[in-house]
């Protein structure tokens, strides 16, 4: 019995050793597979005066419709006075994106002879000159030739479309929206140019209504004034199918698709500016710094979609041609005094938040740097979205197979915010943490799936902590990266962060460094 006592006990005892082996191995690998915290923190000085150039946001500059590609020598964009002195610079290193208003005539004046695919064409030498130069492009495709030239091509008249002539020129021809030809061929022609255009790489953003009076989606002319809705749909359903990666524009006009152009707002505009915007439309709005024009209803609209959507800025006033500025409304604008109406459209700029300003064409864009240079500078520090990370908290010490953790805060320091939310960007720009070797090689990344760059707006910034695994590398020492990369190219970074040039490598923000021991 005593012997067995003994036994017993004695067995007990290797059982609690093995039992205590095994809770040891496996705590230890508990602890293992914990998450090590930060150890060391940075902070980050905002850069507040580069040209980001990121796509919507920033300065816009247009292009006029008759120039060829030697418009940069022949208007001094590429040597623009600034401040009425001798100094000058480059518009193209101020505008990330240019923008034309063409019309489809001058894209595809025969059947499905398309300009684009013509290397010694005009367009084609004049959209070049624009990438060449690292800007994206946007377009507005009018139909109406009314105060214009012959904006639809004439196949479409001849192939039976019906149509209106201009009243101050019978030579001028325009087809009906309500048309089915002109639907048909439009159709046809829009698939093609998405094709070549639907790219974000090339191409900002599209202003896709193009109808009515200089394409701004007003004074449109129907044959049938009762299918003001249906072409409104067909319109929009039309772009919405052909285009699908780069953002869809609309005119937030009082009176869109209507047949007048200015009035008291018309009960069906909101509806349908509402219904482009559910099929994926953002806004824009071409009478900035017109106090008669954008008015309270305008001003409304916009609120209503502050930080929901991304908002385009084109100013109403033509000061180099004297278009009569000095009468608007506000009573702000000199004649004989640019530079008033200049900061009239920036102030209505800020206070809709706007992601980008118009530099527009000649003259204009003269004035801008003439004689509002300050602003233009203004606009690049405070305006659209600028981003970047306030601070990083980071392990320098770790054991291969180890899981850490990083902190990041992000503030946006311009007054629009970076469209994320957006159909065509859904998913496309996210944080990231990557780990390079001491060969410059980034071997290992982390997106930040918690991060939403949308949600950064001024007074609220983005706080997060993201586990990272070091499972797979070697001992050594690397350094760690962030970035807001573009999920489509290989989580590769695609926008720019405004962070001190040094601290960049390959569009990476060096943060510190790590050593993995065993």
């Amino acid at each position: 019995m005593k012997k067995y006592t003994l036994l017993r006990t004695f067995m007990l005892f290797i059982a609690a050793l093995i039992l205590c082996g095994w809770f040891s191995i496996h705590t230890q690998a508990a602890i293992t597979k914990g998450v090590k915290a930060p150890e060391q923190t940075v902070c980050f000085e905002p850069d507040t005066t580069s040209v980001l150039k990121n796509p919507l946001t920033g300065w816009v500059m247009y292009l006029g419709r008759a120039w060829d590609e030697n418009f940069w020598q022949t208007q001094r964009y590429d040597a623009m006075p600034v401040n009425g002195g001798d100094s000058t610079v480059r518009v193209s290193d101020y505008a990330g994106t240019c923008y034309i208003r063409i019309n489809w005539n001058m894209l595809e004046s025969k059947e499905g002879k398309y300009v684009w695919n013509d290397p010694d064409s005009r367009i084609y030498k004049l959209l070049a000159s624009v990438r060449e130069r690292g800007m994206r492009l946007a377009f507005r495709i009018n139909v109406d030739s009314r105060d214009q030239g012959q904006n639809t091509p004439l196949y479409v008249k001849e192939a039976g479309a019906k149509g209106f002539q201009d009243p101050n020129n019978s030579q001028i021809w325009s087809p009906y929206p309500d048309d089915a030809v002109f639907q048909q061929k439009y159709e046809k022609f829009l698939q093609a140019f998405a094709v070549a255009f639907d790219d974000p790489d090339k191409v900002d953003f599209i202003d896709a209504y193009g109808l009515g009076k200089w394409g701004e989606a007003h004074g449109v002319k129907y044959n049938d004034y009762s299918k003001k809705e249906e072409v409104f749909e067909w319109i929009t359903d039309v772009y919405t199918k052909a285009f699908k990666r780069v953002p869809l524009v609309i005119n937030y006009h009082r009176l869109v698709g209507d047949t007048i152009s200015w009035a008291k707002p018309h009960p069906d505009s909101k509806r349908l500016l509402e219904r482009a915007i559910a099929k994926g439309y953002i806004i824009r709005h071409d009478a900035f710094g017109m106090t008669g024009y954008y008015e309270q209803w305008e001003k409304d609209f916009a609120r209503a979609y502050r930080y929901r959507l991304p908002i385009i800025m084109e100013g109403g006033w033509i000061t180099g041609a004297h278009h009569r500025y000095w009468i608007d409304p506000s009573g702000k604008y000199r004649e004989g005094h640019s530079e008033d109406v200049r900061l009239g459209e920036y102030e209505e700029s800020r206070n809709a938040h706007v992601n980008m300003m118009d530099l527009r064409t000649g003259d204009e864009v003269a004035s801008w740097f003439n004689t509002s240079f300050d602003l233009v500078n203004r606009f690049v520090r405070e305006g659209g979205y600028r981003l970047y990370p306030t601070k990083v908290s980071f392990v320098n010490k770790a054991r291969q197979g180890e899981l850490v953790s990083m902190q990041h805060n992000w503030r946006n320091l311009g007054w629009g915010y970076c469209p994320t939310n957006i159909p065509q960007w859904k998913g496309k720009y996210k944080v990231c943490i990557a780990l390079m070797d001491t060969g410059h090689s980034i071997v290992k990344k982390q997106i930040a799936e918690e991060a939403d760059l949308s949600a950064w707006v001024q007074g609220c910034d983005g706080h997060y902590t993201t586990n990272i695994s070091l499972e797979g590398l070697q001992k050594g020492s690397y350094t760690w990266l962030i970035g807001l990369v573009d999920t489509t190219k290989a989580y590769q970074p695609g926008l720019k962060m405004a962070v001190d040039k040094n601290l960049l490598f390959d569009g990476w923000c060096k943060v510190g460094t790590l050593e993995i021991g065993k």
